[in-house]
């Protein structure tokens, strides 16, 4: 049973791609991590011998500390930010109990480089719509809750890319795009590994939105018509995209 300092597994999975998420810190070892390379959803790699580098980036936040087994690892580091005022709880039973449990994770080894703060940078064209809309969402819900978008020409997008480190999506000939006659949105699922009834449904509908395809689902011509309903309200790409991931949090 979970108390003030530890959440169980079960009830961290009720917060974890939402907006209320504390933030989760893994702190494996080195060889624990490459033993099984995944994260929880949202979650960040720090390393127990720097507890004092990184700790002021959690002030005023709630944190929960994942090692392999909840024991010492975990529980010590907890400590050590409740000493330097964090708000901060252990997984029960660590990363292996979350796993056991059946939960979502992360693919790490999908995850881009992150900038100098910590954060991955994505860009793609403006005006953002279904699938430049549902992508952020599960970044940021699910991959990096810091990541940063730029929005710019269509045209720009590879020449910004190169010279701000950023990682292009949603545009022909990269990575992270259309394959075949699925989305951005399903080449994000399927490369970082996370799958669900959830994911797999979500996925139908933007898909049928985002490729004109409206008898994929029944919901599809409601995102269609909110997503342009949105471009019309918003001049500023970065307000339509904020209330668009909040779109996709109520959904």
């Amino acid at each position: 049973m979970s108390s003030h300092s530890s959440i169980t597994a079960e009830h961290l999975a009720l917060d974890v791609g939402t907006q209320r998420a504390p933030v989760v810190v893994d702190v494996r070892s080195d060889d624990e991590f490459a033993a099984d390379p995944f994260l929880i959803p949202g979650s960040v790699r720090r390393s127990l011998t720097s507890v004092e580098a990184w700790a002021p980036a959690l002030a005023g936040k709630s944190a929960v500390v994942v090692c392999l087994d909840g024991k010492v690892s975990s529980q010590g580091a907890a400590a050590e930010l409740r000493h330097r005022g964090v708000q901060a709880r252990v997984l029960e039973g660590g990363f292996t109990a979350w796993r056991a449990g059946g939960n979502l994770l992360t693919r790490a080894a999908k995850i881009p480089a992150p900038d100098a703060s910590g954060r991955t940078v994505w860009v793609t064209r403006e005006r953002p719509k279904i699938d430049r809309i549902a992508c952020p969402w599960l970044i940021r819900r699910f991959v990096d809750p810091e990541a940063i978008f730029l929005l710019v020409e269509a045209a720009r997008v590879s020449e910004v890319a190169n010279r701000f480190r950023a990682m292009p999506f949603d545009i022909e000939g990269v990575f992270w795009s259309h394959r075949s006659d699925t989305c951005t949105f399903d080449t994000m699922l399927t490369e970082f590994g996370l799958r669900s009834a959830a994911f797999d449904r979500l996925a139908t509908i933007v898909r049928g939105a985002d490729t004109a395809r409206l008898d994929l689902s029944p919901e599809a011509s409601g995102f269609l018509a909110f997503s342009l309903g949105l471009s019309r309200l918003f001049d500023d790409d970065l307000v339509q995209l904020q209330v668009g991931l909040t779109f996709y949090d109520a959904v």
